[in-house]
């Protein structure tokens, strides 16, 4: 893997994109942006979706000709296989909240390297909040480092789920769960594990690589990590993109929360 340094200057790279495509979109929010339905009419996709995907292909390839690209609203390109390095995107996580005129979405960039990623960034506009992380540098909340929680037998584990996962999760294995409310934006809510905001989340099978490489690499840099109910990190830039049903929190209690969630692999 190369030095640090050269995945910072990556990071510079997709924070300056994320934020031009971040602006972009703010242009089209709550101003009733055109809507498609895509995969059979369950996804929305809107002319801001659009819009931010071009910045972001245009300022990132543009700088890194050599690197791959995936993204959500970019028809997948095989070529992407031959690539060590490629750029992972979506240019709004959260577009049912952004067409709502809902504060939680997210450009969520990453680089991801050899399967994993190396440099990640999550710009919520709406909200201000950047968040940065590149392997072996810091992991930031609008420059302030970010952690995720620590043991804390006081209070009941803040987890955020949908309500069947939280049924059916074995709570002999972590004690007492609070049930966070919805939060529309899957990378926003990774971020929320990473900088302390809730402890631990549970992600439905057929997550894509889009929605969780820049998360997950902002989680792991804070002291947690994501992985599959094998207790495995993801790999990224594979064939096939989705994923199956995931656990992610903070290094100290992921051991448990892997072991409860271990029967909800049909989630």
């Amino acid at each position: 893997m190369r030095p640090a340094g050269d995945w910072a200057a990556d990071l510079d790279l997709l924070v300056g994109a994320a934020r031009l495509a971040g602006a972009k979109a703010l242009e089209f929010f709550r101003k009733g942006p055109e809507v498609w339905w895509k995969n059979g009419g369950r996804s929305p996709v809107s002319a801001a979706d659009f819009a931010a995907n071009d910045i972001l292909k245009t300022q990132l390839l543009g700088a890194r000709p050599n690197y791959g690209w995936l993204s959500e609203e970019t028809d997948d390109d095989a070529a992407r296989l031959c690539c060590e390095t490629v750029f992972v995107i979506d240019p709004i996580d959260g577009t049912r909240a952004f067409i709502g005129g809902k504060d939680i979405w997210c450009v969520s960039a990453a680089v991801v390297h050899e399967g994993r990623p190396v440099a990640g960034v999550l710009f919520a506009p709406a909200l201000d909040e950047l968040f940065t992380a590149s392997a072996g540098g810091p992991v930031l909340k609008n420059g302030a480092a970010i952690a995720v929680t620590g043991p804390d037998d006081t209070r009941a584990m803040r987890v955020a789920a949908p309500e069947d996962m939280v049924r059916d999760i074995d709570r002999r294995q972590i004690g007492d769960m609070s049930r966070i409310a919805h939060v529309p934006s899957l990378a926003y809510r990774l971020a929320m594990v990473a900088d302390g905001r809730i402890d631990a989340t549970l992600v439905k099978r057929n997550a894509h690589d889009w929605d969780l490489a820049a998360a997950d690499l902002i989680l792991a840099q804070a002291g947690g990590a994501l992985v599959s109910l094998d207790g495995e990190p993801l790999v990224y830039n594979r064939p096939a993109v989705s994923h199956e049903t995931l656990c992610a929190a903070g290094l100290s209690r992921l051991s448990g929360l892997v072991e409860a969630a271990r029967d909800l692999s049909d989630h």
